[in-house]
């Protein structure tokens, strides 16, 4: 079994396993602000990724990460560590989907992403890629660990796509695993793990997915957040008026602890995404005072 510890922001161990071991590729930036604005003071970065683009938001800053490879190969870690300081305010997007490509069904490395925010006080994530594209014998597993401070606001939406569904890949790839821990002032306040083996599992049956066949995710925790919060994403959702032929459910919940959670699922990526730009867009203004971010890449 292969296995990856993380000790602290700079240190990823990757213990070798039937004498192969995880190429890691590392991603390091650190945001701080001057004089109103967001300000990206430092980054560290080797191939295949890189942070491709910097560019102001009018007080925020955007930051696009590219891949200069095919996608996520059989063997491939990408480790990224965001430390966003007191005030600062950070978009974080990806040039394009994240292809995870197969891996052998005999003794398999898989594919990895590993990621760690940390906020400051005050301080503003919004981690909005591209979605996750499982092909057909793809093993991936993401890891992302959130680390706030009072009064920070970490926000983040997931798309995944069951394979190249015009390729006829449905639910062909071997596992998916998602975990997702937050904490806030040092206490833990959400823990998700999710594990998706297509071949062990009845994901059609009734009360799974059913006809369903992509799903989504919009996270978002602070300490500021309020039941109104909730409840205006709620109507947001509500008065989405959907796309003719589009067969999307979405719902949103509050978390345990200082959260709220949009679940969505769809037959295809691009409607999940639009739902969940919604539920953003709206949170977006009812916690922030921001309008709704419109930007093309």
């Amino acid at each position: 079994m292969t296995m990856i510890m993380r000790t602290d922001m700079d240190t990823l161990i990757t213990p070798k396993s039937e004498g192969a071991a995880l190429r890691v590729s590392h991603l390091r930036a650190t945001f701080g602000t001057y004089g109103g604005q967001t300000r990206l003071e430092a980054k560290f970065h080797n191939a295949p990724i890189k942070i491709a683009k910097a560019f102001p938001l009018g007080g925020p800053l955007g930051v696009i990460v590219m891949d200069v490879s095919p996608g996520l190969l059989e063997g491939d870690c990408y480790d990224m560590a965001w430390n966003v300081q007191e005030g600062a305010h950070v978009y974080v997007t990806n040039q394009s989907y994240t292809k995870v490509h197969p891996s052998s069904l005999n003794t398999p490395l898989g594919s990895r992403l590993n990621q760690r925010f940390v906020l400051g006080e005050q301080a503003v994530v919004e981690s909005m890629p591209e979605p996750v594209m499982l092909y057909k014998d793809a093993l991936f597993a993401a890891d992302t660990r959130v680390e706030l401070a009072p009064g920070a606001v970490w926000m983040q939406a997931e798309v995944l796509c069951p394979g190249r569904t015009l390729r006829g890949e449905l639910f062909h790839y071997q596992q998916y695993r998602s975990k997702l821990q937050v904490l806030l002032d040092g206490e833990l306040i959400f823990a998700q793990n999710q594990r998706i083996v297509p071949a062990d599992q009845m994901l059609s049956a009734p009360g799974c997915l059913a006809e369903m066949t992509h799903t989504g995710v919009f996270y978002a925790f602070s300490d500021r957040l309020a039941s109104r919060h909730i409840e205006a994403v709620r109507q947001a959702i509500e008065a989405w008026p959907g796309r003719p032929g589009q067969q999307v459910s979405a719902g949103v919940t509050a978390t345990h602890k200082h959260g709220l959670a949009v679940m969505a699922a769809g037959t295809t990526a691009w409607a999940l995404q639009e739902v969940l730009a919604v539920a953003w867009g709206a949170l977006r203004q009812e916690l922030l005072g921001l309008a709704p971010l419109k930007f093309s890449k």
